[in-house]
């Protein structure tokens, strides 16, 4: 079962907590058990798991993101949102949660996060769940 989510993100670089939009979605689904692939079908965007409860992680990670690759350095890509391509590849397009009794099974710290290295725009995830159902 493939799922589809719309997610708009507001900023140029900014973590998005999605955890409760993949909770709502896999309930809503019926699905059972299993594992759930989180997937952005984008490539100035990714996905990951990462504490939920202080929002200065979120900063954090911003932060330290953007000194290891700056927005601009002598980038060569005519768009020039290479700074984005290569923050999305460092991080990675998927996730994949394990599905038990309906429910996501994460650590009581964990939250799932929408990537946006070159916003805001209209971003897309998948959910692909795949299991017993």
């Amino acid at each position: 079962m493939t799922i589809e989510l719309k997610v708009k993100t507001e900023a140029h670089t900014q973590l998005l907590d999605i955890t409760a939009a993949v909770e709502k979605a896999v309930a809503e689904s019926g699905f059972r058990s299993g594992v759930c692939t989180v997937f952005v079908p984008h490539t100035t965007a990714a996905v990951t798991i990462n504490e939920n409860a202080d929002p200065d992680v979120v900063r954090d990670l911003i932060m330290g993101l953007g000194r290891l690759v700056p927005w601009e350095d002598g980038y060569r890509h005519v768009e020039g949102n290479s700074g984005a391509h290569l923050k999305a590849g460092l991080i990675g397009a998927s996730e994949q949660i394990i599905v038990e009794n309906g429910r996501l099974v994460l650590g009581v710290w964990q939250g799932i996060y929408l990537c946006e290295f070159d916003g805001p725009r209209q971003r897309r995830v998948w959910l692909k769940l795949t299991g017993d159902g």
